[in-house]
C-alpha cells in the first residue's frame, strides 16, 4: 500500500484560519514536507505538533520530489505545507503533485486559505471570471510578453508582489495596460490588513511618497471587451477583404477557413468575402 500526499493549507496570517482537519493531518502524518522548516516550526509549535519535518522548496523541488515519492511508495503519509496558504499555488508543490499522479500515488487537498482568492473576494471587482498570474517574471523579455498578453485579458487579473518591487510593477502595468481600476490588498488577515480600491495612476502617486510595506496582492480590472472589439473592428476596416483573408492564410489557415473567419470578423456573408477575393 502506498501512502497519501496531503496538501495542507496553512494560514496566510491569522492562525485562527487553520482547519481542524489540517491540524489532525499534520499530527498524524509520518512526515511534514515544508517550504521553510524554520518558518513552519513556529506554526507547529503554536499548535503543539511534533511530527518530523523535511524541507521541500523551489531549489530542491525536483530531486527532493523523488525522495518523497520513495517515502510515499514505502507507505508513508506526507503532509505538504507552504510558508503560507495552499500548496501548489505559485509554489513548488505542483511538481510533487504531478509526480504523484504519474506514479499513481493518492493525493488529496485539504482546503483552506489562499491569498489570491481572499484578495479577489475583497476587491469589489468582478469575480465570475478571473485569471491568476502570481509574480510577474523578473526576466525583461518574458515580462514584456506576459504584459502584452494581459493587455487584452478581459478577466479580472490577480498578481502577487513584494514591497520592494511594488512601484516598478505598478509602473509596468500602467505603461502596458493603460489606466485601470485596481484593488491593492496588503497584509491579508493580519493586524494591519489594508484593502485599497483605487486606480493604477492614483496608486503610483500614493507610493511616490509612501514606502510600500508588507506583502501585496494586486487585483486588476480586465480590459473592456467592447473597447477591444471596437479596436479590432477598426483594424479590420484598415484592411481590404483580400488582405484580411491573406493575413489568416499567412498564419497557416487554409483558404476556406480563412474566408469563413473573415466573414465572422466583419459580420458579413461568406459569399461577400468570396466574391471580393475572387472577383478578378
Amino acid at each position: 500500500m502506498t501512502g497519501t500526499l496531503y496538501l495542507c493549507a496553512t494560514p496566510i496570517g491569522n492562525l485562527g484560519d487553520i482547519t481542524q482537519r489540517v491540524l489532525d493531518t499534520l499530527r498524524e502524518a509520518d512526515v511534514i514536507a515544508a517550504e521553510d522548516t524554520r518558518n513552519s516550526l513556529h506554526l507547529l509549535n503554536h499548535f503543539d505538533i511534533h511530527t518530523p519535518m523535511t524541507s521541500y522548496h523551489e531549489y530542491n523541488k525536483y530531486d527532493k520530489a523523488e525522495t518523497l515519492i520513495g517515502k510515499l511508495q514505502e507507505g508513508q503519509n506526507i503532509a505538504l505545507i507552504t510558508d503560507a496558504g495552499t500548496p501548489g499555488i505559485s509554489d513548488p508543490g505542483e511538481v510533487l503533485v504531478r509526480r504523484c499522479l504519474e506514479e499513481q500515488i493518492p493525493v488529496t487537498s485539504l482546503p483552506g486559505p489562499a491569498a489570491c482568492i481572499t484578495a479577489l473576494t475583497l476587491s469589489g471587482l468582478p469575480t465570475r471570471r478571473f485569471c491568476f498570474e502570481a509574480f510577474l517574471p523578473a526576466d525583461k523579455k518574458e515580462r514584456r510578453q506576459i504584459l502584452e498578453e494581459l493587455k487584452r485579458e478581459t478577466r479580472t487579473i490577480i498578481l502577487y508582489e513584494a514591497p520592494h518591487h511594488l512601484v516598478k510593477t505598478l509602473k509596468d502595468l500602467h505603461e502596458a495596460l493603460g489606466e485601470r481600476k485596481i484593488t491593492i490588498c496588503r497584509e491579508l488577515t493580519k493586524r494591519f490588513e489594508t484593502i485599497l480600491p483605487t486606480t493604477l495612476e492614483a496608486a503610483l502617486e500614493m507610493y511616490g511618497s509612501e514606502e510600500p510595506r508588507g506583502e501585496y496582492v494586486l487585483v486588476l480590472a480586465g480590459a473592456d471587451r467592447e473597447a477591444l472589439e471596437a479596436e479590432q473592428r477598426q483594424q479590420y476596416e484598415e484592411l481590404t477583404i483580400p488582405e484580411h483573408v491573406a493575413q489568416y492564410e499567412a498564419g497557416g489557415m487554409d483558404h476556406k477557413a480563412a474566408l469563413k473567419q473573415v466573414a465572422l470578423d466583419r459580420g458579413i456573408p461568406k459569399r461577400e468575402v468570396y466574391d471580393a477575393v475572387h472577383k478578378n
